[in-house]
């Protein structure tokens, strides 16, 4: 079973994808901040994460500099999560290492769609 971090503040999003991906079969962890991803990712490995760009603190292409940069985690699938479709933002993350959108509010079936074909990238 692949294991999937979420990074998101707000925790209704945290909830609604954590019930998607768990009922697609995949085991869960879901942090609100950058700070708490960093642990956990500093801890355990996971197959892929998906981490929101708007979030207080540190940012989520912040984050991805760092997991990136500082971490080394250059082959870990990261999906920048978004409300807004900027172009600025997705340029700032793609050059940061994103290797995939999602743009809020996602359906079940993209969700996992997006989530299998990064997997099976790795795999």
């Amino acid at each position: 079973m692949a294991s999937i971090l979420i990074v998101d503040d707000y925790i209704v999003t945290l909830r609604i994808l954590s019930t998607q991906l768990r009922k697609g079969g995949y085991e869960v962890v879901t942090v609100v901040s950058g700070k708490e991803a960093i642990s956990q990712l500093s801890q355990r490995d996971f197959d892929l994460a998906i981490v929101d760009i708007a979030m207080p603190e540190m940012d989520g292409i912040t984050l991805l500099e760092k997991l990136r940069k500082e971490m080394g985690l250059v082959t870990l699938p990261i999906l920048m999560l978004t409300a807004s479709a900027l172009d600025e933002d997705r340029a700032r993350a793609q050059s940061a290492g994103a290797t995939d959108f999602l743009t809020k509010p996602i359906s079940s079936w993209e969700l996992l769609d997006v989530v299998q074909r990064q997997l099976a990238k790795v795999h």
